[in-house]
């Protein structure tokens, strides 16, 4: 079994701030920094440092060189990565006194996808393979389609919301990976029981992680509902807190460990990377995750 994750890199310009700026606000920053990123990036990455074999499949530009190479240095297989004209994508993203954030996102390269190139690449894995997509690249109805067809297993974050996704086939995906307000968007539910129950009514099939910010997590399967806390940290950061939890989680769950020791260990790696600045370095390796002491 091979984890594809077809999805976005992007250049992350980090601005420290007292808060996130409003409305015709003009704010001082503390600092700025540049980092690499995108949830496709950052999920790679976090499912390589607990430990998966992935390749990842996606677009840079002109100025993507560091893209290709934290990708490499951290175990990701760049095979399916492909060099076009242009910018990489790449995000403005505000970072208050409490480690909140706001992000801006330009699509560049991420957003130039082909469906010969997403042929290609699909052509390379097979029935059983997992496919792990978020929503930062175009094609998504296109790859999900032909993805279901090979018989690949599909995970899928729909994060950042739009009107794409009203586009996909969701009843094609195994396992949805959300928060609540991607939640809210996809069923007009805001409670978290009632987000999972109409999930459950919309695509029975699809198995569900919610997670809830300080309230933990709930992993909705056909056969169980399992709910984790969340391990207690002071944030500095929580740009890749889901993308942490995302790669961890499947990490995990692929080996075959239980669903709830899945979500532990993905709420504990996710509390450790709000700890740090950045996104794809602040996510920890998996012997950092399994050696800290910190608890829920």
């Amino acid at each position: 079994m091979k984890i594809l994750n077809f999805g976005s890199m992007n250049i992350d310009n980090v601005y420290n701030v007292d808060h996130i700026i409003a409305p015709g606000e003009t704010e001082n920053s503390y600092s700025i920094a540049h980092h690499c990123g995108g949830k496709g990036l950052n999920q790679s990455i976090a499912l390589a440092k607990a430990g998966a074999p992935v390749w990842h499949a996606g677009q840079i530009g002109e100025d993507g060189k560091a893209l290709l190479d934290i990708l490499t240095e951290n175990g990701v297989h760049t095979d399916f990565i492909r060099k076009v004209d242009g910018h990489s994508g790449h995000t403005i993203i505000q970072v208050d006194k409490n480690g909140q954030n706001s992000i801006i996102l330009f699509g560049g390269a991420n957003r130039s996808i082909t469906r010969d190139f997403v042929d290609d690449v699909l052509s390379h894995f097979e029935k059983g393979d997992v496919l792990l997509l978020q929503n930062e690249i175009n094609e998504l109805p296109y790859i999900i389609e032909k993805a279901s067809e090979i018989g690949m297993r599909i995970f899928f974050n729909p994060s950042p919301y739009d009107n794409l996704i009203s586009e996909c086939d969701l009843s094609r995906v195994d396992m949805f990976f959300i928060n609540e307000v991607e939640g809210y968007q996809i069923t007009g539910k805001k409670e978290p029981d009632e987000i999972l129950a109409e999930l459950k009514n919309l695509y029975p099939n699809s198995s569900v992680l919610l997670t809830l910010g300080s309230e933990g997590s709930v992993c909705q399967t056909a056969d169980e509902t399992c709910r984790q806390n969340i391990y207690k940290v002071k944030p500095v950061d929580t740009t890749a807190a889901g993308d942490t939890y995302t790669g961890f989680f499947i990490a995990s769950f692929l080996e075959g460990r239980s669903i709830k020791e899945s979500m532990a260990l993905a709420s504990k790696a996710s509390a450790i990377s709000v700890t740090r600045e950045g996104a794809g370095p602040s996510i920890p390796t998996r012997k950092e995750v399994e050696d800290s002491t910190i608890t829920e």
